[in-house]
């Protein structure tokens, strides 16, 4: 690899802009072929939690979705999820029931986190990833 396969770069898309400029941190960073995702939530385009633990779960994964597109990446690159569960033992089975639409085969690793809190107090659950540009390719 040279030294230009291996520069960072930040990922963030423009609706993403505001919370790049305001929080300082960037939706994702990609070196060489690895992209590492920040976490992932269940807002809708105005910042708004969208209710429950479906509606959330689906809109983190849209969400952890187009960043990996804007990064050259897609699900099917992912090979490992973290994931923060504001209440893990109760929702844990619905989560992981979404989770396989998203991920049907090649699961990646994974670790659930139980946490007290998330950025706002009406979010159930944030996802964060790592993938391997290509690697989802059979």
């Amino acid at each position: 690899m040279t030294t230009q396969d291996l520069r960072r770069q930040s990922i963030n898309p423009g609706h993403t802009q505001a919370i790049y400029d305001n929080f300082h941190f960037s939706q994702a960073t990609r070196v060489g072929n690895m992209i590492w995702v920040s976490g992932q939530v269940g807002v809708d385009a105005t910042m708004t939690p969208a209710e429950g633990i479906e509606a959330q779960t689906h809109l983190a994964f849209q969400a952890l979705s187009g960043i990996l597109e804007e990064a050259g990446a897609s699900l099917a690159d992912v090979v490992e999820l973290m994931t923060f569960h504001i209440d893990l033992q109760s929702e844990i089975h619905t989560f992981g029931q979404i989770k396989d639409k998203y991920f049907p085969d090649r699961y990646p690793s994974w670790s659930a986190v139980g946490v007290t809190q998330l950025a706002l107090p009406a979010l159930r659950v944030e996802i964060r990833a790592v993938a391997v540009i290509g690697c989802g390719r059979d």
